[in-house]
């Protein structure tokens, strides 16, 4: 049983979520293979080469690789399929946009998001915005999965000494195109990798209470800022704060939400946080039944005392 997990690296490094997935694949089996596909990017190769339980890398390497479009990697990755019993990525939008393509030209019906894992054949995965946990078994000679990163733990970047092996590249199969790509410069950690996050909603009024209320604590924490739908959608802050199932999924060890009431699209995507604690004047407010920790007032109140008392 050889198991090939598809790293995400956005030809920088190999990122958090794949050394996670990498975690994932070893409660499989053993024997594990990393492709690496981009362009020039023989160092994030030697990278791979470095995670524990690695046993092999492929390096595909061309400029048509470069952009990480779906139809140019699933082109590199079916003629290799074969040789493998499981391909992972991670569920992030990377694994969200190529994976589907490559279990479609499989063939095979792809197991997506998975939470824990059972057996070689068996996954379980949350359906109803994590309400209820699917336990789904696979007949397929290929098993595709995306896993949740924040349901494994990372595997040590570094102890291994994996080959390296270059394969050959699938020509550009000219059905996309890369056009611009903007990326957010974060002074604070990121939302999926951090320890702890702060969290704004719609009861905090504007995106100037926003910045007023939070980036202070915030930085007393040492915490990523996250924001409920609502928060986003009113223009507070940018869609890259969202936490939820249409959002980023969290799972950090401390989790502040403050002036979020708690709809169960939010609630997917950060009840598997270590300590929860809630804000709101509503004793009703639905956050309330998973806090751990729950204050009851006037978050304009609260949150600078908090901060004070830091």
């Amino acid at each position: 049983m050889t198991i090939l997990v598809i790293a995400e690296h956005g030809n920088t490094s190999v990122n958090a979520a794949t050394l996670k997935t990498i975690g994932a694949a070893r409660k499989i089996g053993a024997n594990i293979h990393v492709l690496i596909a981009g362009y020039q990017a023989h160092g994030i190769a030697e990278e791979a080469a470095k995670i524990a339980g690695v046993s092999k890398v492929l390096l595909a390497d061309a400029p048509q690789l470069e952009a990480g479009l779906a139809e140019n990697i699933e082109a590199t990755v079916l003629p290799i399929a074969a040789n493998y019993s499981h391909i992972l990525a991670p569920a992030t939008a990377f694994g969200k946009n190529a994976m589907p393509r490559i279990a479609a030209k499989l063939d095979v019906a792809q197991i997506s998001d998975i939470t824990a894992i059972i057996a070689d054949d068996t996954f379980e995965r949350p359906i109803y915005a994590g309400n209820a946990i699917a336990t789904v078994r696979s007949a397929d000679a290929v098993k595709v999965l995306t896993v949740r990163a924040t349901s494994f733990d990372a595997v040590s970047a570094e102890g291994g000494s994996a080959a390296i092996e270059r394969i050959e590249v699938a020509a550009d199969r000219g059905l996309s195109r890369f056009i611009s790509r903007a990326a957010t410069k974060l002074e604070r950690p990121e939302l999926t990798n951090a320890g702890t996050i702060v969290s704004g909603g719609r009861g905090l009024g504007s995106g100037e209470n926003y910045a007023k209320m939070l980036e202070p604590l915030a930085d007393k924490l040492g915490a990523a800022l996250g924001a409920s739908r609502a928060a986003v959608d009113a223009g507070f802050v940018p869609n890259d704060y969202q936490v939820g199932q249409t959002g980023k999924i969290v799972a950090p060890q401390l989790y502040v939400a403050v002036g979020i009431s708690g709809a169960i699209q939010h609630l997917a995507g950060m009840k598997d946080s270590k300590v929860i604690v809630a804000i709101n004047k509503d004793p009703d407010a639905p956050i309330f039944g998973v806090a751990d920790y729950g204050l009851v007032g006037d978050l304009h109140d609260i949150v600078p005392a908090f901060v004070d008392a830091i």
